[in-house]
């Protein structure tokens, strides 16, 4: 049994480093700004968001969850068991 999710706005959740903030400032009509999380497009934001779930999930990844992209599946041999392969991924 798998369960898909997207982690479309998972790469708002990832903290520049401070430094690097001032390197992707934009300019409006109000004021310049900085972006504090990673935004979408930047070079290595892919590669970034995927070492951060390799991180977080490396005790499960190949046994129960799979990182791909900004796509997450848990998997479980049977069905009985997939309620809580959930739990652990979310916790």
């Amino acid at each position: 049994m798998f369960s898909f999710m997207n982690g479309f706005s998972g790469y708002n959740q990832i903290k520049m480093a401070l430094e690097d903030e001032k390197h992707i400032a934009f300019r409006t009509p109000i004021d310049i700004f900085c972006y504090t999380v990673m935004p979408f497009g930047l070079q290595n934001a892919g590669a970034t968001y995927q070492r951060a779930m390799t991180k977080i999930f490396s005790d499960l990844i190949h046994d129960k969850v799979e990182c791909y992209v900004d796509d997450l599946v848990v998997k479980s041999k049977y069905k009985r068991n997939h309620p809580e392969d959930l739990r652990i991924a979310f916790e």
